[in-house]
């Protein structure tokens, strides 16, 4: 009897290594080259453990095949992938090619029955969905209506600068949390821009505004658990979907989304009239005969952008700053060069001062907020592969693009490691280096960051008025390199980022 048992369960384990394995030569079949994947893991050493970001494993795999491949074969658990070498074939994927990679990988884990907020996300939604998503809110989004609320933009910034100052006085010895004072001005800014609200983020009473926006980029077990199940049983995307947004959350945005409905009705009923967001979103309703939840869904595309991501690149720009002082110094002069009576740089000015614009760019060079892309191949297509022939990319194939394995490589950008500003103020340096498929800060192609243009307004006007007011420096609870947080969805430092402010006597 005891024998049967044990023949019984080395009979289910040889199973169990059939089924966990028999996926891992997909590649070989299709004669792509590529590094052999370990059981359960694949090619993401890391991807239950969290000891490193995935960033860092598929770097690895990038520097030891770059030279020869253009792509390779890898695999997230047993779901199969092509990893993206070449920045030339990453352009292909998002501008050229654009049409057989028009979706992102996230499309296919979430429905409106899972998560309805960010199934309807414009981030999330697939084909021709999203293309008329995108047109909807477009036009939302114009310079006109961004200059138009500039000057709430630039309230927020004294606010901040109050805030500043008064943690300041409270002498903290760690110095204070640049990530919590940058998603403290980006919520209040977003919250007031484009809702009219006030999320009071930068006073002794917030409001849950901030506190739920962190929430929805900090997931549960629950969701990395459900995530990793579906790497090593894809074929379960089709009945389970995650949720990416808690329940309590979308309800919060719901209910705040009702508010600035009902305040936005009795701000009109006084002959009141407000040219933001909010305003469009509501002639879109009516239109479209939406309901709160649903503007909430068009909404939050707006609002997820604006919190976390600008947030990150906020603070990222700031610790480079505090680290280089000379750098802080020049960007000083050029601004104070520039401020109105009231301390703050005009709407039509702010774009036109090229090492402002220079120093942000090269921050989301070194600090990517997306460290890589998961596209989906929604159109089977043959695509070259040098030493490797031709690779015929089926329907259906993710394919992962790793931004920041361009954006550190010295073939692409000299001592990649180093922040100097200069690489950008060549005219159009930012948009040269995205046509070689080797910056992509927001994206590029039909895909680019729909949010782009709003978040580049309250990043500089927030670095406007913090370098024209105060000395930055990092404290020393701040690691000393770029290590990534391994369980961060919008890349952050490990550990954070910890600054120091001293008073300017201008």
């Amino acid at each position: 009897m005891v024998l049967v048992t044990i023949t019984l369960l080395c009979l289910l384990l040889a199973l169990f290594y059939v089924f966990l394995s028999w996926n891992y030569d997909y590649w070989r079949k299709r004669r792509v080259p590529g590094p052999a994947p370990s059981l359960f893991t694949g090619n993401y050493p890391n991807i239950y453990t969290l000891k490193k970001h995935s960033i860092y494993d598929l770097n690895d795999i990038y520097n030891k095949y770059k030279q020869r491949y253009d792509a390779v074969g890898i695999y997230m658990g047993r779901t199969p992938q092509l990893l993206v070498l070449s920045p030339e074939l990453a352009h292909r994927v998002f501008v050229t090619d654009f049409k057989y990679f028009h979706d992102n990988e996230i499309a296919t884990m979430v429905d409106e029955k899972s998560d309805f907020i960010f199934a309807n996300n414009i981030f999330a939604m697939a084909g021709d969905k999203w293309k008329q998503r995108r047109t909807d809110i477009t036009p939302g989004l114009t310079s006109s209506r961004i200059k138009t609320v500039y000057p709430v933009t630039n309230q927020v910034c004294k606010q901040l600068s109050e805030y500043i100052r008064k943690q300041m006085r409270m002498g903290s010895a760690q110095g204070l949390n640049a990530k919590d004072l940058s998603l403290a001005f980006t919520t209040e800014t977003v919250t007031d821009c484009a809702l009219g609200l006030s999320a009071q983020s930068l006073t002794d009473h917030p409001t849950p505004i901030m506190e739920q926006a962190k929430n929805i980029f900090d997931q549960s077990w629950a969701f990395v658990i459900n995530f990793g199940l579906l790497s090593i049983f894809p074929s379960l995307k089709r009945y389970k979907k995650v949720r990416f947004i808690p329940q309590h959350v979308e309800q919060f945005f719901v209910n705040l989304m009702q508010s600035a409905i009902d305040a936005r009705k009795s701000e009109q009923s006084q002959q009141v009239q407000r040219v933001d967001f909010l305003d469009y979103i509501l002639q879109l309703a009516n239109k479209k005969q939406l309901n709160t939840r649903q503007l909430t869904a068009y909404s939050m595309t707006f609002l997820l952008d604006g919190f976390e991501t600008t947030a990150t690149v906020l603070s990222s720009t700031l610790l480079l700053l505090g680290r280089h002082p000379e750098i802080q110094q020049k960007l000083r002069q050029e601004l104070q060069a520039q401020l109105n009576a009231q301390g703050c740089i005009d709407f039509d000015k702010l774009a036109e001062l090229p090492y402002l614009d220079a120093c942000v760019q090269e921050s989301m060079r070194l600090i990517t907020p997306l460290a890589f892309s998961n596209k989906i191949c929604t159109q089977t297509i043959e695509l070259p592969n040098r030493q490797g022939g031709n690779i015929t990319i089926e329907k259906g194939t993710i394919v992962v693009v790793p931004h920041d394995c361009y954006m550190k490589d010295e073939d692409n950008f000299a001592n990649p490691h180093l922040y100097q500003p200069e690489r950008f103020m060549e005219p159009d340096a930012a948009k040269k280096y995205r046509e070689r498929g080797v910056f992509m800060g927001f994206g590029d192609g039909p895909r680019i960051c729909i949010g782009m243009r709003f978040a580049l307004i309250q990043i500089k006007a927030a670095l406007v008025e913090i370098v024209s007011n105060f000395d930055i420096s990092v404290n020393a609870k701040t690691r000393k390199d770029n290590l990534y947080d391994p369980a961060g969805v919008v890349t952050k430092l490990d550990g954070g980022i910890w600054l120091e402010f001293a008073e300017r006597k201008n």
